[in-house]
């Protein structure tokens, strides 16, 4: 399995991942197009922080179930905990050291309109 280190742009912000670049989406909502985040969900176990919690802030807004990290030295956000998949570490593939996040393969999520790309991404929330 491939390790991968990021960061923020000045380091207070220090992580590795593991797994492949795969997965990969860009979202559409405000906070997304914003901040230009590459999404790649990994689980909880594959990701490790390298430096202390205390660099970075958490930034929360709508139903507040998203924690948006980011760097409270150069405001980077390297890595969060997205409303989709709140259990799981979301990082932010533009952070990744060697990685050209433009050459990369990556879906389309319409976070604009929420609820229904969730329902479309997963058939069991049709109800919903």
């Amino acid at each position: 399995m491939d390790t991968w280190r990021g960061s923020c742009h000045c380091g207070a912000v220090a992580f590795e991942v593991e797994g492949a670049l795969e997965g990969l989406e860009v979202c559409n909502c405000s906070l997304c197009r914003r901040t230009g985040f590459v999404h790649w969900t990994v689980e909880p176990e594959r990701f490790r922080l390298l430096t202390p919690e205390a660099g970075y802030a958490t930034y929360q807004f709508g139903t507040r179930t998203s924690r948006n990290h980011f760097c409270r030295s150069c405001g980077i956000s390297p890595f969060r905990r997205s409303r989709s998949d709140p259990d799981k570490i979301d990082v932010n593939v533009r952070c990744l050291e060697g990685v050209d996040a433009e050459s990369l393969p990556v879906a389309r999520f319409d976070g604009q309109d929420w609820e229904r790309a969730m329902r479309d991404r997963d058939p069991a929330r049709r109800g919903r």
